[in-house]
């Protein structure tokens, strides 16, 4: 069973919950039909405020623990972005009280802090393009002591028991502690952590790939091959964001790909984007790696600088699926 009242996994539950509060307001209130194409304000607003928030809350919490997270407050200071500055400072008035534009800037460049022995990692929004279809997106919030990944949490407030997309519900609290297993709660409203448990298929051309609607995030082509060797017949499901790391841990799918782009092939992972949905997949039974079978390793700054890519699976499925990727030279 989970230990709930240590301090560390109450706090992350708590400022991943408040956090994920906020961006669903936001993007009630300014994701609305009226929208233009390419006006991004929105995410730019709640990915600051976000940062905002869960920045001040471990400043109270664990004041000696650095934060590495995505976002600094250097364009939002600038005199043209002026009014998005009032509109971050507003809404994260709205969950911490009278607060000044000065201090929400501080709290989002507390977030440019260098990792340690101890430290927290944050991505404030995770699936931009997710939000701003009104659709998949998760707060993703991870506690990494001498390079492991200890506490994960996932706010998914367009996920149902954190697998089930559910536009108008209650949303997903996904909570993974090293060696406790993985959990979820529902976002709102009261209820009780039920255990997830990655799926047992064994089969590989069973297997079910949870893939972004994002092109850019990988290599398509290579995808194709890769389900084509293992005689995968299943359609993809298409999810923005590590929301589907916790629908691979809740068991309704097997594998996730992050293939390297042939624009970017020397890209590697920032931290914040697998930190807290490696640990929810390891605690629900899955195994994550790199394309190489590696495991990953977040003692190398904030990237995963001695990873390429990554393939995580319910386990059962891993070797078969690296095997794949190294005959495909993915």
């Amino acid at each position: 069973m989970i230990t709930i009242e240590k301090p560390e996994v109450k706090f992350a539950l708590d400022a991943v919950k408040r956090a994920s509060l906020l961006v669903k307001h936001i993007q009630k209130e300014m994701v609305t039909p009226a929208l233009t194409k390419g006006d991004r304000s929105p995410v730019t607003v709640a990915d600051f405020a976000s940062q905002a928030l869960v920045s001040a809350l471990l400043q109270k919490a664990f004041p000696n623990d650095p934060l590495v997270a995505e976002e600094t407050s250097k364009a939002l200071q600038l005199q043209e972005e002026k009014n998005t500055l009032a509109q971050v400072t507003k809404f994260v008035r709205e969950s911490l009280g009278e607060v000044t534009s000065e201090q929400v800037c501080n709290w989002i460049d507390n977030g440019a802090a260098s990792p340690a022995s101890r430290f927290w990692t944050l991505d404030p929004i995770d699936g931009t393009k997710g939000f701003l279809r009104g659709d998949q997106y998760a707060i993703a919030f991870a506690l990494i002591v001498e390079g492991k990944v200890q506490i994960g949490v996932l706010g998914c407030p367009n996920l149902t028991d954190g697998y089930q997309p559910d536009f108008g519900g209650k949303g997903s609290l996904v909570v993974a502690v090293r060696g406790e297993g993985t959990w979820v709660t529902p976002l709102i409203g009261k209820g009780q952590l039920k255990p997830l448990l990655v799926s047992k298929k064994k089969v590989p051309s069973q297997a079910r790939i949870l893939r972004s609607f994002e092109s850019g995030h990988t290599n398509v082509n290579q995808i194709e091959l890769f389900a084509q060797a293992l005689g995968i017949k299943t359609e993809p499901v298409r999810m923005d964001s590590q929301a589907k790391y916790a629908v691979l841990a809740a068991g309704h799918g097997e594998l996730i790909l992050r293939l390297l782009s042939p624009t970017r092939p020397d890209y590697r992972e920032k931290i914040w984007d697998q930190a807290a949905g490696a640990l929810v997949v390891e605690g629900a039974g899955g195994k994550v790696t790199d394309l190489n079978g590696q495991p990953l390793d977040f003692t190398t700054g904030r990237t995963l600088k001695n990873n390429r890519g990554i393939c995580a699976s319910n386990s059962y499925l891993h070797d078969a699926a690296i095997d794949v990727l190294r005959k495909l030279n993915a």
